[in-house]
């Protein structure tokens, strides 16, 4: 569900502060590439194809790299499922900015939904060898962060 929501910026922050505590939060272990593949040759699926997008022009389709897939860029990658009746509206612009501001690095979000799990639900890549320092903001923005830079918990 999309929301509508009228705030100050401070109730804003406040908000997506408390989504980003609340939601279930995993590092996806590994590394992630997109594949690309024409169009007339759709992509085969499998267990290991985690999402698959077209243009115009070809098929994309995000895979752990290795195992002979070898795309141009490397991922990590982290999934967001949201509780359900929580207003996130807004999350995905607002954790992007903050990470492009903290780390000067942008990210690419696919979205689906399962509503056995609350709805919506994210899937965010980021540069692989950013890993550590995103997980670390994460951490810090959940309440997480430790001074001792042994990383965030996630759930």
């Amino acid at each position: 569900m999309v929301s509508i929501s009228h705030e100050t910026p401070e109730q804003t922050e406040s908000r997506l502060r408390a989504v980003l505590a609340a939601a279930d939060l995993v590092a996806l272990p590994g590394t992630w590439t997109f594949v690309e593949s024409t169009l007339t040759e759709p992509p085969a699926l499998d267990t290991d194809v985690l999402a698959v997008v077209r243009d115009e022009d070809s098929w994309s389709s995000l895979r752990p790299a290795g195992g002979g897939h070898h795309g141009s860029e490397s991922f990590g990658l982290l999934s967001f499922h949201f509780p359900p009746d929580l207003d996130n509206s807004g999350f995905v612009g607002w954790l992007a900015s903050t990470l492009k501001r903290e780390l000067g690095s942008g990210v690419f979000v696919l979205c689906g939904s399962n509503t056995a799990r609350g709805g919506i639900y994210d899937y965010w890549g980021y540069p692989v060898e950013l890993r550590d320092d995103v997980l670390d903001v994460l951490g810090r923005l959940r309440g997480f962060g430790h001074s001792d830079g042994s990383g965030p918990v996630l759930s």
